[in-house]
């Protein structure tokens, strides 16, 4: 059993120390998903990378129901569960009238080196694609969350999800033609 995963297996018991061990283990990791992620965006993001994964962890860590991981790779697709609902929240913010929208662009000196391409507007269509994708095939669905929001490659994806990188490439082919389908 790997330092992670018996962290997280105190982590799972209640242990409060253990989440303060958690961190500092799995922090570059988490770091570079989240800045690849963003890296996607196209609008002004008021997260950076940095915010992004103290926002995610402490979302995971201090939600006592959702403190049970299995392992490495089921923390990983809780970080990246979580990574994508932030993101979904800036998002809508950042629609909303009451927040300007439309008005005017905002651009956040911090975050100019990161290169975006994705707008508010495609996140939230494809959160509810994929809101859909999940009724129709959880795994696919679980798969485009660890791609698209955390920026996992295909065989890291797969060990994740505990599937062969053949079946994760036809799975992400079946994941994009219906998420086009559904974006048209």
């Amino acid at each position: 059993m790997t330092q992670v995963t018996e962290i997280l297996s105190a982590v799972g018991s209640g242990d409060k120390q253990a989440a303060s061990q958690l961190l500092p283990l799995v922090y570059g990791e988490l770091r570079k998903l989240a800045a690849a992620r963003l890296a996607k965006e196209s609008a002004p993001q008021s997260l950076n990378a940095t915010a992004l994964v103290h926002e995610a962890y402490l979302r995971m860590v201090g939600e006592s129901d959702q403190r049970k991981w299995d392992n490495r790779g089921h923390f990983f697709a809780a970080a990246a569960e979580a990574m994508r609902r932030l993101l979904v929240e800036a998002a809508r913010r950042r629609q909303s009238l009451k927040r300007g929208a439309g008005r005017f662009e905002q651009q956040n000196i911090d975050d100019l080196e990161i290169p975006i391409n994705t707008s508010p507007d495609e996140i939230l269509a494809i959160n509810d694609a994929l809101d859909e994708l999940s009724q129709a095939d959880e795994k696919a669905a679980a798969l485009v969350k660890l791609r698209y929001f955390a920026g996992f490659t295909i065989p890291e994806a797969a060990e994740i999800l505990s599937i062969s990188p053949r079946t994760a490439d036809s799975l992400w082919a079946y994941a994009r033609a219906w998420l086009a389908i559904k974006l048209r």
